[in-house]
């Protein structure tokens, strides 16, 4: 991804192309590599020996090689160069402090190369130190230089649907009672508190590819099982229905506590449900307020709102409650989706993006994305395995 102003550190990678593959996965996976790249192969034969006629000093293990300088940019001289390499190092002193590593001495190698080893260093301590590391960057504003670094949740380009469907049966199961109440009130903490869409809202993506799929069955007049597909839309619709109205009741979660205290585990798939609900709450508890987009990757390249959604597969696009993750309709929209999100160049990620230019930094973290998206595939994996 391309920045403004910015050099990046890390080699500037191609937009992600976003292919289909089966829907057996519990998360279907929206990108897959084609195939993994191919090494070197080792050459079986040894290097002949070669010693040397005289007591040479092993002096070159003890070299420092300088990272190669990689720049198009015209290198500044003078004064100018001083102030860059000032502004530099004092950016440097304010990431080692927010980070906690400890900047390697570079100085006395001489400009540019020493802002190019410091900047190779604190970039390998952060990879090692930061879970959701992304990439570390010069950015220059106006006259003054500062560095700049970016965390990102790594989605896997996924499609995370939770399906309605799995838990209306369980809601009917006189034995599931406690269970379907504990995941009603994750459910509706999805829905209320994180902002998941749901298929059933007008305004939500997955409403208009169930609207399209339907329209083309239902135009097809050759297909001899339209019938049983539209039986199986209808089923989609009136029970989607009714578990939003289950789920947007805020009885579920004003009773969340009281539900988990009181519950009680009769086998391993109520144990499942009662360690999920518990996360579920531990988060919602932490996070009250906190929806999925607060860090939702924006491209500082686009200028208009409308151009950045017809270019980047947006987080509504692949969070949201369906109908199922099984039978003919699910596979018909499944593939709807991937022919579609083939045409975007990138997907929308949680990110967030500090700037060490001497203004307050802030102290977030994705903390709370990463829980979420592990809470959304274990709920997903449990209604899928019902």
């Amino acid at each position: 991804m391309d920045y403004a102003t910015r050099n990046n550190i890390r080699h500037n990678q191609d937009a992600q192309t976003i292919k289909a593959t089966k829907v057996a996965q519990a998360v279907g996976r929206v990108h897959a590599l084609d195939g993994a790249s191919q090494g070197r192969k080792r050459n079986k034969e040894r290097q002949k020996k070669i010693s040397s006629h005289i007591n040479a000093a092993d002096g070159f293990v003890k070299c420092t090689f300088l990272p190669k300088l990689k720049t198009t940019e015209k290198l500044p001289v003078g004064k100018k160069a001083e102030k860059q390499e000032h502004d530099f190092y004092r950016s440097l002193s304010l990431l080692a402090e927010h980070y906690d590593i400890q900047p390697m001495q570079s100085k006395q190698f001489g400009f540019p190369y020493n802002i190019a080893l410091a900047i190779q260093d604190a970039e390998t301590q952060l990879q090692n130190k930061l879970r959701h590391w992304e990439e570390l960057g010069v950015m220059r504003d106006g006259k003054k230089t500062f560095l700049t670094t970016e965390e990102r949740y790594n989605t896997g380009s996924s499609l995370y649907y939770i399906p309605i469907v799995p838990l209306f049966r369980i809601s009917k199961n006189k034995n599931r009672k406690q269970a379907a109440q504990l995941l009603q009130s994750v459910c509706s903490y999805l829905y209320h508190i994180v902002d998941v869409p749901y298929y059933r809202q007008e305004n939500s993506y997955l409403h208009w590819m169930y609207e399209m799929v339907t329209e083309w069955i239902v135009s097809d007049d050759e297909n001899e099982e339209t019938p049983t597909d539209l039986s199986e839309i209808k089923q989609s619709e009136w029970v989607g229905d009714i578990m939003e109205h289950k789920i947007f009741n805020h009885q579920n979660l004003l009773r969340f506590e009281q539900r988990l205290n009181h519950f009680k585990s009769r086998d391993s798939f109520d144990e499942d449900c009662f360690l999920l609900a518990g996360k579920t709450f531990a988060l919602y508890q932490q996070y009250p307020n906190t929806t999925i987009n607060r860090n939702a990757y924006l491209n500082n390249e686009t200028e208009e709102e409308d151009d950045y959604y017809q270019n980047i597969v947006t987080m509504d696009k692949y969070i949201s409650f369906c109908a199922d993750t099984k039978g003919y309709l699910f596979q018909t929209v499944f593939d709807s989706i991937n022919t579609e999100l083939q045409e975007y160049s990138q997907i929308e990620e949680p990110a967030i993006r500090k700037h060490f230019d001497g203004c307050a930094i802030p102290d977030n973290n994705l903390d709370f994305e990463t829980r979420l998206f592990t809470l959304i595939e274990d709920l997903i994996d449990l209604l899928n395995n019902f």
